[in-house]
């Protein structure tokens, strides 16, 4: 079985989400984050296998697993992964709702930088908790951050930070002084952090390596809960497969005491998958990044010759474009390119500063993709020729 990176599958009368959205209207969904890629083959060949056995009780990791993921994480970024300090979890969202409820009390609050995925944002209201954003500086074609506004965001109500590294939906790739400074904050406002490291095996600028939170110190490392999967790296999301990757005994027994009775187990073929994903697919994987980085390089070139809409930094990592249409002034700007056949994400759901961001998915072939800008650069001029 081969991989296929330029092949659109035919996901039209399926059960996908991102599909039915626009079910018989033509519009191209280029919005929620899962790609139009089949997966790996070692995924796809894992799962036939589980499935003719036949059997699908309960389940729990296997050695060979284990083994998959701890070998992944040390050859890639360094980090070695006692299997014991995983927790499984059915889902990235899960995770971070359920650190939300376990480490904080109602009327707490969290930080977390804006723009991002909008669950970041919706966590803490789901349990009586608030999240304070804290917004992203953009100058000169870069993000950095605001200390001295994350400084004034603190109260004694502060219980954690919600870190998004590789940030979505801004593409950005956190930097090793940075982590540095977010640990030193950290510690000395006694907060958790929570770091959602996904997209971390989706960098796109090959000089800028990702750094796992509790790689860089012990002291961080005792109150961090990392959050990873194998989803959205090898298009698996419908196989529900997150792990929280907790050294500290004490954090690790609270999140899995809260988790009790609430959330589903990881199920067989989520196991499956995730160990074909780990520890068979590494080839798939720079195949999918080669893919990903011309299709960056293609919407980079296309909106320098669009008028009015401008990039809003380098696409450092993940398959998410954030994209600046404010001078379009349009009241809606999702529904103004859907009227032109293209469905993206709303800024306003990431917290966007005000409403003139859009957020694309370049994770499809490149043919796709040419469409997709062809009906977004349509909904531009139509934009600018009612201006």
């Amino acid at each position: 079985m081969s991989s296929d990176f330029t092949t659109p599958p035919d996901r039209q009368h399926t059960d996908s989400q991102k599909w039915q959205k626009y079910a018989g209207q033509d519009i191209l969904p280029m919005w929620v984050a899962d790609m139009d890629f089949k997966s790996a083959p070692a995924i796809l060949e894992t799962l036939h296998e589980r499935v003719d056995h036949g059997v699908f009780g309960y389940g729990r990791p296997v050695p060979s697993t284990l083994e998959a993921i701890v070998t992944h994480h040390r050859e890639h970024y360094g980090w070695e992964i006692d299997p014991a300090w995983i927790v499984w979890l059915p889902g990235m969202v899960c995770g971070l709702n359920l650190c939300s409820l376990a480490f904080s009390e109602p009327d707490d609050t969290y930080l977390t930088l804006t723009p991002v995925y909008p669950p970041f944002l919706t966590a803490g209201h789901n349990f009586d908790r608030r999240a304070v954003r804290v917004p992203w500086n953009r100058e000169n074609n870069a993000w950095t951050l605001n200390w001295d506004a994350l400084e004034a965001a603190v109260t004694p109500q502060t219980k954690m930070f919600y870190l998004c590294n590789p940030h979505n939906p801004i593409g950005r790739v956190w930097r090793r002084d940075e982590l540095e400074r977010l640990g030193a904050f950290c510690e000395k406002h006694d907060l958790l952090l929570i770091s959602d490291e996904i997209h971390c095996d989706l960098i796109l600028d090959d000089t800028l390596p990702h750094i796992p939170s509790s790689m860089i110190s012990l002291e961080l490392a005792e109150r961090t809960i990392t959050l990873m999967a194998p989803s959205k790296t090898y298009n698996i999301p419908g196989l529900g497969c997150t792990l929280a990757v907790i050294s500290n005994d004490k954090l690790r027994h609270r999140l899995e005491r809260n988790s009790r009775g609430l959330l589903p187990e990881v199920t067989v073929l989520g196991l499956s998958g995730c160990e074909a994903a780990y520890g068979r697919s590494e080839d798939w994987r720079q195949g999918l990044l080669a893919t990903l980085r011309a299709n960056a390089e293609l919407i980079t070139q296309t909106l320098a010759d669009l008028p009015g809409v401008t990039a809003t930094g380098p696409q450092e990592a993940t398959y998410l474009y954030w994209i600046d249409v404010t001078e379009l002034n349009l009241s809606d700007p999702v529904a103004h390119f859907e009227s032109h056949g293209i469905g993206l994400s709303d800024g306003n759901f990431f917290g966007a500063a005000h409403n003139g961001f859009v957020r694309l998915n370049f994770g499809c072939p490149t043919v796709t993709l040419e469409e997709g800008l062809r009906r977004f650069a349509i909904g531009v001029k139509a934009a600018q020729g009612s201006a």
